[in-house]
């Protein structure tokens, strides 16, 4: 991995920048870290390649308009974003807004370590592969019944099982079920990977 391969790691909380700089040290993975999104943009014309790992929620600028800002100063970094309890809504939206991933906190230190190499050695796809895996997706995604369609939709729109319970009229224990169905069928082993199929089909 390239020296420049830096991961930099912007959140408010103090312990959870020192924390998550010790794991992907300890990995080997070279880091910078910064205690806001504004501190770190100062820095963003000496950075040449690495990713970005934002807490989505942060006093100031939020992980979303960091995102937007990025995106408008044409700085394509790899993006993942932390959420907490609840931002699911929020994480949807930063994947949407092109973010390679959203992690819960509290996360499982493989589940970090595996997001950041896969954010900094991205694969090669070409338009042949991307059209075929779409294609793969859609195909599964035509073997879903219609109650796991709609739980489908609303998961990707980022609703909690409760609220789309009350959405469908069904019980929490029915999504929960149709959910199950829906990852296996999908082939998704988590949310953020559901969401990240779903935005390849409908790019197509």
């Amino acid at each position: 991995m390239p020296a420049e391969g830096v991961v930099h790691i912007i959140d408010d909380d103090d312990d959870v920048r020192q924390s998550l700089a010790f794991l992907l040290s300890a990995a080997g993975l070279p880091v910078r870290i910064h205690e806001s999104a504004v501190s770190f943009l100062k820095l963003v014309p000496e950075i040449q390649s690495g990713c970005v790992v934002t807490d989505i929620r942060m006093p100031g600028m939020d992980g979303l308009e960091l995102q937007r800002r990025l995106l408008e100063l044409e700085v394509h970094l790899p993006v993942i974003v932390m959420t907490g309890h609840g931002d699911v809504t929020l994480a949807v939206e930063a994947m949407r807004n092109g973010a390679v991933d959203f992690i819960e906190k509290p996360f499982d230190d493989e589940t970090m370590l595996s997001a950041v190499r896969a954010a900094l050695i991205p694969p090669r796809v070409d338009d042949a592969d991307r059209t075929a895996r779409a294609t793969a997706i859609q195909e599964r995604m035509a073997q879903l019944t219609g109650p796991e369609r709609e739980v489908l939709d609303r998961l990707v729109a980022g609703d909690a099982n409760k609220v789309i319970a009350c959405e469908l009229g069904i019980s929490p224990r029915t999504v929960e079920i149709h959910r199950a169905h829906v990852m296996t069928k999908m082939q998704a082993d988590s949310l953020s990977e559901l969401v990240r199929m779903v935005l390849v089909a409908r790019s197509q």
